[in-house]
C-alpha cells in the first residue's frame, strides 16, 4: 500500500512555516477567523490605535499630553513639562517598563505580543483588512501570489502598496509628533523640506521602517528581529498561562499511527489552527518562540469544535502544570517582579517630584579660595561661589537665599540677583559670602543655606556650603 504523502501543514519540527526547505521565504497568508477572542482583541486593538493617534493632539496647560523633545531637551506629562531630565529618570522609566513585561509574562506569557505590540496592531487591524479587500482571501492572496504578473496583479499590489504608503505616512508623522509637537509638525509640513531637512529625513526613514515591516517584513520580525521571544523563556515557568492545546484531550488525532476509533481525541487534524495562525506555526507542538500569543488559534478551534458538536477549549489560555495535571505550585516569580516593579515606579515618582523643584549647587570661584581685607582693625574674609540653579518643572518659583541660626548675622550672604527667579531650566548667580575671621575653625566653617519659596514664605530645601580661610 502506497504512503500518503505529508499534509503541507506538516512540517518537519526543525522547519519554519515561513521558510520552505531550501531556506527561501514563504509568505505567510492567514486566514480570517471569527470568535470571542478576535473581538475582544479588536476592541483593545482601535482603543491602542486611537490613543496613539489622538494623545499627542490632546493639550493640556498648553502642552501636548505627551512629548520628548529631544533637541530641546524638553519633556512633557499630561502638562507637566521637565527640562534636561535627569539620567536617573530615564534609567527608572527604562527599568520600570522591563520589570512590567517581565511581571506580565510570567503570568500570561507572550500576551504583550498578541495584544498590544504595536507590530501586531497594526498589521492585524490595518494593515491586512485592506490586503484582504484589494486581494481577496488567503486562498485569492495565495493563488495571485504564486500567479504570473498580469495587469490585474500590478493593478491590485500598485493599489496595495500606494494605500500602505499613505497609512505609514500617516502614523510615521504622528510619531514624529510625539518628539515636536503636532501643531509644531503640522505648520512644518506646511513649508518646504529643506527648511526643516531633518525632520523631514527622520520622518521617512520612520515611514519607510514602517511600510517595509508592517507590508512586507511582518511575522519575520517577530520570528528573526524581536529579541522578546528569545527572552520570555527567562519570565516564564511551567505556572504562565499560555495559548496552548490540550494534549490530553486531542490526542491521538485523526490520521495519527495510533489512531482508532475506539481512542480517537478530539482533535480531527483540521489544520485550521495553522492555517489563521500570523506566525504559521502548529500550536500542537507546543509553547514555541514564533507564537505571539494572538488567541486566533483558540477562535478558528472552537468553531470546528463547535461545528462536530465537541466542548470548546480543545486549544485555550493555560498553563503546563495544569496540562500535566499536576499539583498547583506556588510561583514566587511574578512577585518579586512585582516587587521590584513596585520599588521603581515609587522610586520614579520620588525622583521626578524632587527634580521639578529647584536644585542649587554651589561650585567654588576659581582662583584664591578666599580673598582677605582689613576693617577697623579686623581681618574680613570673602568666599566667593557661582551658584547653578537647575529647575526642570514648568513651575515659575521665585527663592530667597538665607543662612540657617545666622540670627547674628555674622556671615553676611550677598547674590548676584536677589531673589532668584526660576523661569527658565538653568540659571546662573554669583555668590558671595563675607564673615570674620573668627567665625572659622581650624580654617573652616560649614553652613547651611536654606532656600525659601517667597510665594509660601516656607523653607523648600537646605544646601550645605564650607567657607574657608587663614588657618591660625
Amino acid at each position: 500500500m502506497r504512503k500518503l504523502a505529508k499534509n503541507r501543514y506538516e512540517l518537519d519540527p526543525e522547519r519554519l512555516a515561513s521558510t520552505d526547505e531550501y531556506g527561501n521565504r514563504v509568505y505567510i497568508y492567514p486566514e480570517d477567523v471569527q470568535g470571542k477572542w478576535k473581538s475582544r482583541r479588536t476592541k483593545v486593538y482601535w482603543g491602542l490605535i486611537f490613543v496613539y493617534l489622538i494623545l499627542p493632539w490632546i493639550y493640556i496647560n498648553n502642552k501636548p499630553a505627551l512629548m520628548l523633545n529631544i533637541a530641546k531637551r524638553e519633556f512633557t506629562i499630561l502638562g507637566n513639562t521637565l527640562y534636561g531630565v535627569e539620567p536617573i529618570i530615564i534609567f527608572l522609566m527604562l527599568i520600570s517598563a522591563l520589570f512590567f513585561i517581565a511581571f506580565i509574562t510570567s503570568v500570561y506569557g507572550r500576551i504583550w505580543c498578541g495584544w498590544a505590540c504595536p507590530q501586531t496592531v497594526f498589521i492585524q487591524s490595518i494593515f491586512l483588512k485592506i490586503e484582504a479587500f484589494i486581494e481577496g482571501k488567503a486562498s485569492q492572496r495565495i493563488k495571485l501570489d504564486q500567479s504570473r504578473m498580469s495587469v490585474e496583479k500590478l493593478l491590485k499590489r500598485s493599489v496595495k502598496w500606494l494605500i500602505f504608503t499613505i497609512i505609514s505616512l500617516h502614523i510615521a508623522h504622528t510619531f514624529i509628533g510625539y518628539f515636536v509637537g503636532p501643531r509644531e509638525l503640522f505648520m512644518i509640513t506646511m513649508n518646504s523640506p529643506s527648511d526643516n531637512f531633518g525632520i523631514f529625513i527622520a520622518t521617512m526613514i520612520c515611514t519607510l521602517i514602517i511600510l517595509l515591516d508592517f507590508g512586507w517584513f511582518r511575522e519575520q520580525f517577530c520570528i528573526i528581529a524581536c529579541p522578546y521571544g528569545r527572552i520570555q523563556s527567562v519570565m516564564m515557568d511551567s505556572s504562565s498561562k499560555v495559548v496552548a492545546y490540550d494534549y490530553n484531550r486531542g490526542e491521538p488525532r485523526t490520521g495519527a499511527e495510533n489512531f482508532s476509533k475506539d481512542n480517537a481525541g478530539d482533535c480531527i487534524n483540521c489544520y485550521h489552527c495553522v492555517k489563521v495562525c500570523p506566525t504559521g506555526i502548529d500550536i500542537r507542538r507546543g509553547t514555541q518562540l514564533e507564537c505571539i500569543a494572538c488567541t486566533q488559534c483558540i477562535d478558528a478551534c472552537d468553531a470546528i469544535m463547535e461545528r462536530i458538536k465537541k466542548p470548546s477549549g480543545l486549544i485555550r489560555y493555560t498553563n503546563e502544570d495544569e496540562l500535566q495535571g499536576v499539583d498547583k505550585k506556588k510561583n514566587y516569580r511574578p512577585y518579586i517582579y512585582l516587587l521590584f516593579l513596585t520599588v521603581f515606579i515609587f522610586s520614579f515618582f520620588y525622583f521626578l517630584d524632587s527634580s521639578t523643584k529647584p536644585n542649587l549647587v554651589f561650585l567654588r570661584g576659581r582662583g584664591a579660595p578666599f580673598l582677605s581685607s582689613m576693617a577697623d582693625g579686623k581681618t574680613s574674609i570673602t568666599n566667593k561661589f557661582t551658584l547653578k540653579v537647575k529647575h526642570q518643572g514648568a513651575e515659575v518659583y521665585s527663592i530667597r537665599l538665607s543662612i540657617h541660626n545666622n540670627d547674628d548675622n555674622e556671615i553676611a550672604l550677598t547674590l548676584s540677583e536677589s531673589p532668584i527667579l526660576l523661569d527658565e531650566p538653568e540659571k546662573k548667580v554669583f555668590a558671595f559670602f563675607r564673615f570674620k575671621q573668627s567665625v572659622l575653625t581650624k580654617g573652616t566653617k560649614k553652613v547651611l543655606i536654606d532656600v525659601v519659596d517667597l510665594r509660601t514664605n516656607e523653607s523648600i530645601s537646605q544646601r550645605e556650603v564650607t567657607l574657608v580661610g587663614p588657618v591660625d
